[in-house]
């Protein structure tokens, strides 16, 4: 499964992905990385593992559609099955949601649909929640509301802050998307009308997977 990321930040969650096709897993080849920053150290991964890193800074470009199309045409000359999110800070068009269609996912850190959006960490506490999370899910026009696919979750402690809840966020999310996009690579995983489809059966929920169970 060609396998394109999209990525604006450090990559922690693209190099588990070339950890995990590293060691063997069957379907996973990771053929390019793309980001919107110049000095994204995701980009500097790809580079490290032979990869094309492509940089696409907004700044480049007179007006966000001709941003847009050229990157479209640099993710066609890939020739993705599978487009990966991992931090990446902008919000896909219709028009690649729809070339794409069921071919995108992403990763939030949130047990969506609670907390869409930014400042997931700084909203949870804020809200007094006991548990948060991670959330794998196929990528739609509707910002962070495509079918979900699974969860990491982990219990909120009295002495966690926001940087103690992302490590203890990213840590799971490490072994969950390399985990997802296996599932995807063996035939497994597909998009629904409405739900994500694992296994032949309509997820209406997401599987779970509590902090212990991953790490």
């Amino acid at each position: 499964m060609r396998t394109v990321v999209l990525l604006s930040g450090t990559g922690t969650n693209f190099q588990a992905i070339l950890d995990r096709a590293a060691s063997g897993s069957p379907g996973i080849e990771p053929v390019g990385a793309l980001s919107d920053r110049m000095d994204a150290q995701g980009l500097e991964r790809a580079r490290r593992a032979g990869i094309p890193a492509i940089a696409m800074p907004r700044g480049d470009f007179p007006d966000a559609r001709s941003w847009w199309d050229e990157i479209a045409a640099r993710l066609r000359a890939l020739s993705p099955d599978v487009l990966v999110l991992a931090g990446f800070m902008r919000i896909l068009p219709p028009e690649l949601c729809r070339e794409y269609k069921g071919r995108v996912l992403n990763i939030h850190p949130s047990l969506l649909p609670r907390f869409p959006g930014l400042n997931t960490y700084r909203r949870v506490l804020a809200a007094g929640d006991r548990w948060h999370g991670t959330t794998v899910h196929f990528v739609t026009e509707d910002l962070d509301a495509g079918p979900r696919v699974a969860q990491a979750r982990i219990r909120v402690g009295r002495g966690d802050d926001e940087d103690t809840l992302r490590a203890r966020v990213q840590a799971c999310e490490h072994v969950l998307y390399p985990r997802v996009l296996e599932w995807m690579s063996q035939g497994r995983l597909t998009m629904g009308a409405r739900h994500a489809i694992l296994d032949g059966s309509d997820l209406s929920e997401p599987v779970v997977f509590e902090e212990g169970q991953l790490l």
